[in-house]
């Protein structure tokens, strides 16, 4: 008790070692929020290390919050004016909005990017309440299969997370040779079209083109393919 004003305070009932034990629960949550937000971090994604730690903390004090702070109400109200789960339940809506910052679709695309990383907030904040709530295996468990999962997903990805999008600008010379060329350079990157827009500017084909490929276009092979052929003017990748 800070100032012994009154007894109704949670730190008349807790002890030293209780807010010890809370200390230790937000930081073993801060180091779960770490290590997800690491694998996010290595991948260059908006929300890396220090916004899932800062998820993870927040949930476990929220959850220590929601568990104990009516503990000094408890021969005032007894049991039932209280509800542990109130606060902690308002975590999982409210972790919705701030995922929602980190998901946006491509301008030039309709590919949607950021579910992965709004997906691994959410499930940072649930490690953080199961943290806070003293659930440390759960933790320890959840943490486990969420960076493992993303590790090895990513490693040896399937179905759509198999291909890369990217958006391609080049102007050729406009004859029907130069066209299959793309066609085919495309294709031997694994890559599909799914959207393309046209201009013809006399004898010149300016294409925009936003395709799926299994093996990255990189700029390197813009600037040979745009070295090799003189009917290719210009190449943006």
């Amino acid at each position: 008790m800070l100032f012994g004003l009154t007894d109704y305070l949670p730190e008349a009932v807790l002890t030293v070692g209780d807010n010890l034990e809370f200390l230790v629960r937000i930081l073993v949550a801060e180091l779960f929020g770490f290590l997800i937000g690491l694998e996010r971090s290595k991948r260059q994604k908006d929300a890396g290390i220090r916004t899932h730690c800062i998820i993870a903390v927040t949930s476990a004090v929220i959850m220590i919050l929601s568990k104990y702070c009516f503990v000094d109400l408890d021969g005032v109200l007894g049991v039932r004016g209280a509800d542990p789960a109130r606060m902690a339940a308002q975590v999982v809506s409210g972790i919705s909005f701030l995922g929602a910052g980190v998901i946006f679709r491509d301008r030039n695309s309709s590919s949607i990017k950021g579910l992965t990383t709004a997906a691994g907030m959410w499930a940072t904040s649930a490690v953080g309440l199961a943290i806070g709530a003293g659930l440390y295996w759960l933790g320890v468990m959840e943490t486990a299969v969420v960076v493992i999962s993303q590790t090895v997903l990513h490693r040896f990805p399937v179905g759509n997370d198999a291909l890369v999008a990217q958006e391609l600008s080049v102007r050729i010379a406009d004859t029907p040779e130069m066209q299959k060329y793309i066609r085919q350079f495309i294709k031997s990157h694994g890559g599909h079209i799914e959207r393309s827009d046209a201009v013809r500017e006399g004898s010149v084909l300016e294409l925009k083109l936003t395709v799926r490929c299994r093996q990255p276009i990189t700029q390197d092979e813009g600037l040979d393919l745009i070295a090799r052929n003189s009917d290719i003017l210009r190449i943006s990748i």
